[in-house]
Parts: structure tokens; C-alpha cells; sequence
């Protein structure tokens, strides 16, 4: 745990850029791995996927870890404005032990440090009824904002995530920036992928889409680059692979979504010229439903199994999201998914897109105009989420604040729903340590904990680097913390709510 005053375990595990990003630009013809990133095989406790990018063509990449060679398969994006292409590989290790640590290196044929090859270690996720940690927050898209600085906010909360050791990590979408120079959206990836390596080649990251790709002419919805750099969990869904997904974790499903399938907010922007409206095609209905029948049947098998207690949804756009100088409460997700959600008792969503921190109370159902209905607005701390569904706005990792001046198909509401959010600007992390219990029939929870960058002083103007720059003063401070518990699976015969 950190607390106020802890500038330095925070700055020092970001002040030292990755050995990609200090390489400076990219050299056709070098295949040196750089942008190194894990992320979870379809069996989380027996396969990890180790991605990476190279400047150029690489011979041979592969993947080494003890006497085992892992060969990579290989993948291209072409920056849109540019054309420059960018090679990217992916290795699935497999046959692992659960909640085994081990050590990997990353080379090539052609790497320039092959004497000396990038190595890192992972941890696998535990099997059975095993207590464990992840780490969350969304909207890291920042671009570097000068030759003046050293590093991008990414590598901040880069070092962030490190400080808490989680497990792995969830990215609540908008991995780059909504508007990068012509010709330079290679670039901004290349700079994310190097700013939050230090993280991520240690331990998953595992990201979902957000709505800055939609306007990017980028193929694929917007989306090539982001499937092309990542390899996750398969859904079963021909055509749509790398979209959605789910994974087990211990006792906890997590699903992640593409919540541009179905947001409204996307749809109106596009229309009346707003950041979507560069888009190569619509983003809202692009899986003809597919993407919400995938959902259910989710859902209701995760339910029917007594083997899980909890259900956890990441998805970029909100639910429940009070912001009115943001983006706020998207209509499209209230119609179509919490519906879903209180059906099927989803313990927890997060979500990103306002770039900030909120809180609701527990909810299930909604009136007739739409708005959630809070089944307590005692904030006891203690929340039972098999009584309805607590949502957290974590658009809090790297983006500068300030918000799209009204975005149409808002919800604008009482908002009773709302518990708490954080007023004061600035960066944050969401931790998550998940309790199984000890006890068949007995009771498990998750303690939840939020830390601020309370230094960050664009509020107020004052400092001129932080407010054109972004950039994290690298202090976090203890926000708020709560506990969500929820009856054992083990001891509990449950029914689709009406």
C-alpha cells in the first residue's frame, strides 16, 4: 500500500525508459523486439502470449524460456497516413504450471542485442479457490508532447501498476490518442508500447477497445492496429476474434468488451461531426448482435457454474457516469447491457472514456427514463453485489481532462445512483485483492482501493508543464477504499432475475 509522500517509490520505478523506447527511431531491417507485452492464452493458468513489435522484418523471432524455443507468428500494420509498417509477433507458451513464476527472453536473428536479449519474468494465474490481485484504470491515450519530455504519462502509470504487483492489469480502452499527426499513428503506438513495457512485459495487460480508434482510417472499425499488437483470449465468434473476450481467473470471470458495438455516443459524434466522424464505417451494430448473444450465453454459463463467485465486465464506454463536462452516461450500453447485467448478478464493471473517478452505489433495474435504480444510497463501505451491480468510472491513467463540451445521447439525471467521485484532476489506479473465503456457503469478497496523483496542479494553471504536457507529478495518495462481498457459488443455488 502507498500513501501520501511516496514520490519516490513511484517516480523511480518509471524514471527509467524501456531499452526500446531508448533506442530513439525506428531502423528498417531491425528486428530487435521492443513494445513487449503479455497477455492471457485461453487457459490462464497453463498459456501466457508474449507480443511484441520490431522496426523492422524480423528473422527467425521467437521466444526462449528455460530449454523450450517458442516460435512467433507474424503480423503487419501499416500506419494509414504513412504507410510505414510495423512487424508484430506473438508467441503462446503453453504447458505451464498454475501460479508458476517463470523467467523468458525475446530474440531474433536479427537482433541487435541478441548477445544480450530482452528478458522479463510472469507469474500464471492460480487455479482453484486462490486469493490474488489486479490493477485497472482506462484512457491512457497521451501523446508525447515535446522533445522536452522524457517520458510519456504511460510510463507513469506504468510504474504505477508495478508498484502494487498485481497479477495482471486491466486497460479500459483508448490506448492512443484520439488525433495523432498524419502519418504518425505508428509513432503513438510505438511510444505506448515502450512508455508501459516496463509493466507489461512482466505481467498481463489486458486491454479492450475505446472509442479514439473509430476515427483513425485504421481498417478493421479503426481497429488494425490494436489487433494487430494484440493476441487475447479467444471468443468463438468468427469474423470478430479480439474484440470481446472473457478469462478466468480463480474464482472471478472477467469479459471484456467493445462497447462501440452498441454505444449511441459514437453514432451521434459521427453525425454531427464530432471525433468519429472520420470513421470508415459505423461503430454501433458493426457485430449485427453478435457481440451481445455472445454476452448472454457468457453470462448464464458463468452463473450456472458453482466453481464461480464473481463476474467482472470491462468495457471502455459508461454506464454510470455522472460527468457532465465529460463524456457522461451512454444510453446504449443502459439499454442493452445492464439489462444483461442484472439479469445474470455482474458483480462489478469498469469502465473508462471520463477521464476521472466515480463510484455508484449498487445497482439493478432502471425507470422508465433509464436511469439506474440504487438498491442502497447508505455508503456503508460493504456492498453485496448479489443484490446489484457496482459500477467504476477509472478514466484516470494518462489523458489530459476536459471533456467533449456536451456530447449528444447523454444521460442527464439526479444521478442517485452515484456514490462518490474524485473532484481534484489528475492520474490514478484502482486496486483489487480478491478473497475467496474459506468456507463452502460462507462468503467471498474483493477489497477495492483507488490512489490519486493528488499533485497533479492543472486545476488550478499554475504549472504550465502539467497543463500542456499532462505529465503525472508521481505522488499517489490513498483515495478511498470498500469492500464488495457476495454468497459462495459453492453453497447457493441461483436464478436468472426476472
Amino acid at each position: 500500500m502507498i500513501a501520501a509522500g511516496t514520490t519516490g517509490l513511484i517516480a523511480a520505478t518509471a524514471a527509467a525508459p524501456s531499452r526500446g523506447a531508448a533506442r530513439g527511431r525506428p531502423v528498417p531491417g531491425d528486428g530487435t523486439p521492443e513494445q513487449i507485452h503479455l497477455t492471457w492464452g485461453d487457459d490462464q493458468a497453463r498459456t501466457v502470449v508474449v507480443s511484441w513489435a520490431s522496426a523492422g522484418r524480423a528473422d527467425r523471432p521467437r521466444v526462449r524460456i528455460g530449454q523450450r524455443v517458442i516460435a512467433a507468428t507474424e503480423r503487419a500494420c501499416a500506419d494509414p497516413g504513412s504507410g510505414a509498417v510495423t512487424w508484430t509477433y506473438h508467441a503462446r507458451v503453453d504447458g505451464l504450471r498454475p501460479g508458476a513464476t517463470y523467467g523468458y527472453a525475446v530474440t531474433a536473428d536479427n537482433d541487435a542485442s541478441a548477445a544480450d536479449p530482452f528478458s522479463a519474468t510472469f507469474t500464471t494465474a492460480p487455479q482453484g479457490r486462490a486469493a490474488f490481485r489486479f490493477t485497472g484504470f482506462g484512457d491512457l491515450g497521451t501523446a508525447r508532447a515535446g522533445p522536452s519530455l522524457d517520458h510519456a504519462p504511460a510510463a507513469y502509470a506504468a510504474g504505477a501498476v508495478e508498484t502494487f504487483q498485481p497479477l495482471f492489469h486491466l486497460d479500459n480502452g483508448d490506448l492512443t490518442p484520439a488525433s495523432p499527426a498524419p502519418g504518425a499513428l505508428a509513432q503513438a503506438w510505438r511510444d505506448f508500447g515502450n512508455d508501459v513495457q516496463a509493466s507489461a512485459a512482466n505481467r498481463p495487460w489486458l486491454p479492450v477497445p475505446g472509442n479514439h480508434a473509430l476515427g483513425l482510417g485504421d481498417g478493421e472499425q479503426g481497429l488494425a492496429s490494436f489487433l494487430g499488437r494484440y493476441t487475447l483470449p479467444a471468443n468463438g465468434t468468427g469474423g470478430f476474434e479480439g474484440r470481446w473476450y472473457a478469462f478466468r481467473v480463480g474464482t472471478a470471470l472477467f469479459i471484456g468488451l467493445s462497447g462501440d458495438d452498441i454505444a449511441d455516443q459514437d453514432v451521434a459524434a459521427a453525425g454531427a461531426g464530432g471525433e468519429q466522424a472520420a470513421a470508415p464505417g459505423p461503430g454501433r451494430g458493426y457485430s449485427g448482435g453478435a457481440q451481445t448473444r455472445w454476452l448472454e450465453s457468457t453470462l448464464a454459463a458463468a452463473r450456472g457454474d458453482a466453481s464461480l463467485d464473481w463476474i467482472i465486465a470491462a468495457l471502455h464506454q459508461c454506464g454510470c457516469s455522472s460527468a457532465t463536462a465529460d463524456v457522461g452516461s451512454d444510453l446504449g450500453i443502459r439499454r442493452e447491457w445492464l439489462p444483461l447485467f442484472d439479469t445474470y448478478e455482474v458483480d462489478l464493471v469498469l469502465s473508462g472514456h471520463d477521464h476521472g473517478y466515480e463510484r455508484s452505489f449498487p445497482v439493478r433495474g432502471q425507470d422508465d427514463a433509464g436511469q439506474p435504480h440504487p438498491v442502497t444510497t447508505v455508503d456503508s463501505g460493504v456492498f453485496d453485489t448479489s443484490q446489484g451491480t457496482v459500477h467504476l468510472v477509472l478514466g484516470c491513467a494518462g489523458a489530459d481532462l476536459g471533456g467533449t463540451g456536451g456530447a449528444p445521447d447523454v444521460a442527464v439525471e439526479a444521478a442517485t445512483w452515484s456514490a462518490r467521485r474524485d473532484a481534484s484532476p489528475g492520474y490514478g489506479i484502482a486496486v483489487f485483492d480478491v478473497n475467496p473465503g474459506s468456507e463452502a456457503g460462507g462468503q467471498t469478497s474483493i477489497i477495492v482501493r483507488y490512489y490519486h496523483d493528488f499533485h497533479d496542479d492543472r486545476a488550478s494553471g499554475t504549472d504550465p508543464v502539467h497543463l500542456v504536457a499532462g505529465e503525472p507529478a508521481g505522488d499517489y495518495a490513498f483515495f478511498e477504499t470498500f469492500t464488495l462481498v457476495r454468497p459462495r457459488s459453492d453453497g447457493r443455488r441461483w436464478h436468472p432475475k426476472g
